[in-house]
């Protein structure tokens, strides 16, 4: 079932969107060779609960961290580890924070160092088809149109989508109804309707589509072991317009030319 959400809610969820927004610039500082994914982890961790939030991810369904870390052929939800970070590798960073009652969800795909410009092109692609789905969301369309729309983009590029995994709404818990995918026709599916607050996130893989689940049940992988990219913005539909409620802005301060 769809919940739509108050105007009030909305700006909870603005909230919450706003220090996850945060915590990626935050991290985004420390995404350098050598640097460990759990000390990421930690650092996030800390952030967060520094600034009155909540890690929503940490224990959610039993995952064990704060964030889900996506490096090179990794598309969702892997552990973070001791492994260090290498130059040319990227690492996507997936979390949700929970500030009063309500969450906030976003991933970015960041470059180590000096990438091989095949996967930068990956990277720029994925992120404009994150665009490319929220441009398809506005009132009246359907949840099938944001799909098509990503879809559409990056297969053009010579990309291909991942099936199993989707997008989401989101409010008091981190993932609601309606589910989201990457990939379909247009003109399908709910219709988008001012309340609703989404996640967009394209999932996008250099190599086959096709993916497997590793022995912990969790991290999910591309099967070919290519890369794959993932970014995500969620979004609130109000008053007949679309709002995207988190942003990049501070992983591009941080960045700064390196931000892609």
């Amino acid at each position: 079932m769809i919940y739509l959400k108050t105007p009030h809610e909305i700006d909870q969820i603005r909230a919450a969107c706003t220090l996850v927004s945060r915590t990626l610039g935050e991290i985004a500082k420390s995404v350098v060779p050598g640097v460990t994914t759990q000390h990421l982890d930690n650092i996030a961790r800390q952030f967060i609960l520094d600034n009155g939030g909540k890690p929503a991810c940490l224990g959610y369904g039993g995952f064990p961290a704060t964030l889900c870390i996506e490096v090179n052929e990794t598309v969702v939800h892997g552990f973070p580890s001791n492994y260090a970070l290498r130059e040319g590798d990227i690492i996507g960073i997936d979390t949700v924070v929970e500030l009063n009652g309500y969450n906030g969800d976003m991933c970015y795909t960041f470059p180590v160092g000096e990438i091989d410009p095949q996967v930068r092109r990956l990277l720029e692609t994925t992120k404009q088809s994150l665009y490319k789905g929220i441009q398809a969301c506005k009132p009246g369309n359907r949840i099938g149109d944001i799909s098509n729309a990503v879809q559409t983009y990056c297969e053009q590029h010579g990309y291909t989508v991942v099936r199993e995994m989707c997008g989401h709404g989101i409010g008091k818990k981190m993932h609601e109804d309606p589910n989201i995918p990457n990939y379909g026709r247009r003109g399908i599916g709910p219709v988008i309707k001012n309340g609703m607050c989404l996640c967009i996130e394209p999932m996008i893989n250099l190599g086959s589509k096709n993916i497997v689940i590793e022995s912990d049940g969790w991290t999910c992988r591309t099967k070919d072991r290519k890369p794959s990219a993932h970014y995500e913005h969620t979004v609130a539909v109000l008053d007949d317009q679309t709002h995207i409620l988190t942003t990049f802005e501070p992983i591009r301060e941080a960045l700064g030319d390196r931000f892609i």
